[in-house]
């Protein structure tokens, strides 16, 4: 047991041993408290570390050196926080290579093929397409009469099935659809470029229907029935065709 004397200092331990040195309770002792100096160095060096390691990590996320969005900066010459893109950067999925399947255009001039094979699920794409963004405009059968025009709409859109827009390219369609035509509004961001094309793919697969005649049917095919004769014009987007019996009775006697 060391001899203890009393520390007279203000606010210094009450006991120390001989080498004055504060006493540490023997409890304490006895759960693994360092008792050297050297020890307790390295404690207390860990601790510091510990704490100055942990106070940079804390100012360094909290306190950033950063912008707010739209700030005026005086690191630029123009002063703005918000910078352009570096010329030359394409945005991932936006490269775009092939120009045509985006625009419809081969050069300045609109192109008349399909960018892609047309097949039965093209033309069911198409035809789903287009009773959502165009039937209400340009009716189900493309004449132009939708429900919008007989509601008293100012300028009805012209049928598909005149000799104008029969002869007009394929690119031409797709070009209407993406950048709009007079008081039409571009349908660029509601319908993507692969949609545009089946559309186009169904408009001319509509003026077939709506224009063919025997002498488009193949060799050795025939025609199912005759086209059925309508009472006055035929159904739209807004109304349904009304046939006339005669033709009906007279198709079900040749059957």
């Amino acid at each position: 047991m060391p001899r203890l004397r009393k520390n007279s200092a203000p606010g210094s331990p009450a006991l120390l041993s001989k080498d004055g040195c504060p006493i540490v309770a023997r409890s304490v002792r006895k759960r693994g408290i360092p008792r050297t100096r050297k020890a307790w160095g390295l404690v207390v060096m860990g601790i510091l570390s510990t704490v100055f390691l942990s106070s940079a990590c804390r100012i360094d996320m909290h306190v950033q050196p950063r912008l707010n969005p739209l700030s005026r900066s005086d690191f630029f010459t123009d002063q703005r926080s918000e910078r352009p893109p570096v010329d030359g950067t394409v945005a991932r999925g936006e490269l775009r290579e092939d120009t045509y399947f985006y625009t419809g255009k081969a050069g300045n001039s609109p192109g008349n093929y399909m960018p892609f094979p047309v097949t039965k699920a093209v033309l069911e794409r198409g035809h789903e397409r287009y009773n959502i963004y165009c039937a209400p405009c340009h009716s189900r059968v493309g004449d132009g009469n939708g429900f919008i025009p007989s509601r008293g709409f100012a300028r009805k859109p012209p049928s598909y099935h005149i000799e104008r827009l029969q002869k007009a390219p394929l690119g031409y369609f797709y070009d209407v659809i993406t950048n709009g035509f007079g008081i039409m509004p571009d349908y660029a961001s509601q319908i993507p470029p692969r949609d545009r094309w089946s559309i186009v793919a169904y408009i001319r697969a509509l003026q077939l229907s709506q224009n063919a005649t025997k002498a488009d049917v193949p060799a050795g095919q025939n025609v199912p029935s005759e086209p059925p004769n309508f009472r006055g014009e035929p159904g739209s987007g807004a109304t349904l065709p009304v046939i006339d019996p005669a033709s009906q009775s007279t198709t079900e006697e040749r059957k």
